[in-house]
């Protein structure tokens, strides 16, 4: 099993690579924040299934850090025009 843990701000991501009984791999990912009785953990599993164990830990990787940056963006303070 691979250590590889990437931390941005308040998540941890953990890629995680399954050796499959044809040869290839499959990927998922662990996304934890919060701590002691305040933690969460999503694990996302991904349906592409890959020729190698580099491929599978680099999918999981990008996705993990994917989903933490749509969700740690700055987005524009809403605007409301007074009629």
């Amino acid at each position: 099993m691979d250590n590889i843990q990437h931390s941005v701000g308040k998540y941890l991501v953990s890629p995680l690579v399954k050796n499959l009984d044809d040869g290839r791999f499959t990927a998922a990912v662990s996304i934890r924040s919060g701590r002691g009785s305040g933690m969460h953990d999503r694990v996302m599993r991904f349906t592409p299934h890959f020729g190698s164990h580099a491929a599978a830990l680099r999918y999981a990787v990008d996705e993990g850090l994917h989903w933490v940056r749509e969700r740690t963006a700055v987005r524009p303070a809403s605007t409301t025009c007074a009629a």
